[in-house]
């Protein structure tokens, strides 16, 4: 199911046009610290977000799933609390699931708003710290997986 108001973003998984300044002002300025993230997040900031979260994920203490959040088309609500310094981030939902055959292991769902938010300020912070990490740095980084870091160690140690 497709929000009709919401655009499909599929097409723009590469930098979006909102991350290329914070790119361009992470190199212009290496190693100052940019302290003023907000401005760049925008509502269609918020619904790329949006669409790239799963859309079969759990609701949060709000009860609200990714197509119910949808419908009620919030964006411009979210990015005012957002940048007036209004909003505040929901209780997390815990949950508790099975971990080996007797244990269970707890884990916290956030709001769909708490996703997206999240999402918004990751995708903001990327441009800031790719200008950063070397050629050789993978952890936790996009399109560079734990396997591809084994085979630059095994490249490098032959």
């Amino acid at each position: 199911m497709e929000i009709p108001h919401v655009r499909d973003t599929r097409d723009m998984e590469k930098m979006s046009p909102n991350e290329l300044p914070i790119a361009e002002r992470a190199k212009k300025y290496k190693g100052e610290a940019l302290t003023n993230l907000h401005q760049f997040i925008t509502e269609y900031h918020l619904k790329v977000s949006f669409q790239r979260l799963n859309k079969n994920s759990k609701a949060g203490v709000d009860g609200l799933g990714w197509y119910d959040y949808g419908l009620q088309f919030r964006f411009e609500g979210l990015l005012n609390e957002f940048k007036s310094g209004r909003y505040k981030a929901h209780s997390i939902r815990r949950v508790f699931i099975p971990k080996g055959k007797t244990e269970k292991r707890p884990i916290g769902i956030p709001t769909i708003e708490d996703k997206i938010l999240q999402e918004s300020v990751s995708r903001g912070l990327t441009p800031i710290y790719e200008e950063d990490f070397k050629d050789f740095s993978y952890g936790f980084r996009k399109k560079r997986p734990p396997h591809q870091a084994i085979d630059y160690l095994f490249k490098e140690v032959s």
